[in-house]
């Protein structure tokens, strides 16, 4: 059952690639105005050419700038009612990634601005117009897994994760879900693995289905993991 009225409107940053544009062609699919952004103008303009639907919005910037955030909220309120807000744009840091007793401290600050207060600085002023929506962060296995080396974008995303579950309890208008996809064959992914061949990991159109039917279903906010939600009936 879904739980949107006709013709929403979701806010979606980092569409141009990876998951955020295949998440980003379902919704549409669905019937959704996306506003969407991304850091690389050309990919962005690319990508709204080739999914070609005039209820894509989009609009190239950086999520870390407060103008570029209040320029996406516009843009959503002129577009109908806000009904979805998934912060899936983030920033891996170096490649290949440095171990934190090595780890600069600017490059590390670049990556807490993008994947912690980024988020919720967008969160924040979407907040007013969210009431009976959701707040879709993404999150990464490496939020809760100590692996070597990710110690900077790791530790981010266990900060978004928390963000997320305290935002939960205090926020009761909206749904909010920390959503782990799992490793995707993505140009992020790539870049956390320079070199190496990523072949096997999931394509993220395989993903997708995970997340629009936790949105359709609606459970109790939390942290969800792809994985488990496959293994408990969802099908791609």
């Amino acid at each position: 059952m879904t739980h949107y009225e006709t013709n929403p409107v979701a806010i979606v940053t980092g569409v141009s690639r990876g998951f955020g544009r295949a998440f980003t062609s379902a919704l549409l699919d669905r019937g959704w105005t996306v506003v969407g952004d991304a850091r690389r103008a050309v990919e962005l303009e690319t990508t709204a050419r080739e999914l070609n639907s005039a209820r894509l919005i989009t609009l190239p910037g950086d999520v870390t700038d407060a103008a570029h955030r209040a320029a996406l909220l516009d843009a959503a309120t002129h577009a109908g009612r806000l009904g979805l807000l998934v912060n899936n744009a983030s920033r891996l840091g170096p490649s290949p990634q440095p171990v934190l007793p090595d780890y600069p401290a600017d490059q590390l600050r670049a990556v807490y601005e993008a994947n912690v207060f980024a988020p919720l600085a967008l969160i924040q002023a979407a907040l007013p117009l969210l009431a009976g929506g959701v707040v879709v962060n993404v999150s990464s296995d490496a939020a809760v897994e100590p692996y070597a080396g990710w110690g900077g974008y790791g530790s981010s995303k266990a900060a978004l994760d928390q963000l997320s579950a305290v935002l939960a309890t205090e926020a009761s208008t909206v749904a909010v879900y920390a959503f782990d996809p799992g490793d995707m064959r993505t140009e992020m992914h790539q870049a956390a693995f320079p070199g190496e061949d990523i072949s096997d990991r999931h394509e993220p159109e395989s993903v997708v289905p995970v997340l629009l039917r936790l949105l359709d279903d609606r459970p109790v906010s939390g942290r969800y993991r792809a994985a488990e939600l496959l293994a408990s009936g969802v099908r791609a």
